[in-house]
């Protein structure tokens, strides 16, 4: 079962929620799709047993070959490619990695060479149950535009006998997209208030387009209003979970600590939701 929490704003606890369900669900996996800015590890604090660099492919011209005829740079719709006069320019900033230009080039003038954008890292931690949590996480390269390549390589790590939570980057482009492809249910976590229904409504409409179920947390729930609260109820959107204010939350986040560890009480609202969650899955 794989599972994406996400939220269509950054700052609405989503983090918070993936790390802490990962710690009480069994037989969890942990997978920080967030690869700009990976904080899960931070909470769940894994013993990191495994690196590899993640590369992508871009296009490496044969001069002696290449006649300059300009299909390549027709071709690509990302203009990575430019022929002026008898001269490729290739600007792998700009390339996707799809192979096009390679596919389409009449004189086999164009290979491919890889480059490095980013780094998993992959491990354990330890729960408040018995087994020991699969940990896994990327890292993109300082000054790599595209991170859905590196997305695309950390869902590689999903286990199928695992429960495998997604934690999935803010917003609705394409990182968000990338990570939501191919889950079983999507758990967006929002906040009571005019932005948070604003982004809320973008997320729904992206898991709506990939056909994927969604549910709702209201983080801070004790506080802005009643909207988001509307929006759900109109549009037949499961609330899985409300959660207000709890000051021992709070402190374990400030310390960078899982709630779940410190309070039986907060342990078993996340418990809940898990069994919730599973329940919406298997309808």
């Amino acid at each position: 079962m794989i599972i994406a929490i996400a939220s269509g704003k950054g700052g609405t606890g989503k983090t918070t929620i993936a790390t802490n369900l990962a710690l009480v669900a069994p037989a969890a996996q942990y997978l920080d799709c967030d690869v700009e800015e990976p904080n899960g590890h931070l909470f769940l604090k894994p013993e990191i047993d495994h690196r590899r660099d993640v590369t992508m492919s871009i296009p490496k011209i044969d001069h002696e070959l290449c006649t300059y005829c300009g299909q390549c740079a027709g071709a690509c719709e990302f203009n990575a490619l430019a022929v002026i006069g008898k001269k490729v320019m290739v600007f792998p900033e700009l390339c996707h990695g799809c192979g096009a230009c390679t596919f389409i080039c009449p004189e086999g003038a164009i290979s491919e060479t890889s480059k490095i954008v980013g780094q998993l890292e992959t491990g354990s931690a330890a729960t408040v149950t018995e087994k020991k949590l699969k940990f896994g996480h990327g890292i993109s390269k300082i000054g790599n535009p595209l991170t859905p390549p590196v997305i695309k390589q950390v869902k590689k790590l999903v286990n199928d006998d695992c429960f495998t939570i997604l934690d999935a980057p803010p917003g609705t482009s394409c990182p968000m997209v990338q990570t939501l492809m191919g889950c079983d249910y999507c758990l967006f976590v929002t906040e009571p208030t005019p932005f948070g229904l604003n982004d809320l409504e973008l997320a729904v409409g992206v898991a709506r387009q990939l056909k994927i179920p969604c549910g709702i947390v209201i983080n801070r729930s004790d506080s802005g209003d009643d909207q988001v609260k509307k929006y759900c109820e109109r549009e037949a959107i499961p609330i899985l979970m409300e959660l207000g204010f709890d000051r021992d939350l709070a402190f374990a986040y400030s310390k960078g600590e899982a709630a779940v560890s410190k309070s039986l009480s907060l342990r078993q609202e996340f418990q809940d939701l898990y069994e919730k969650i599973v329940a919406e899955v298997e309808k």
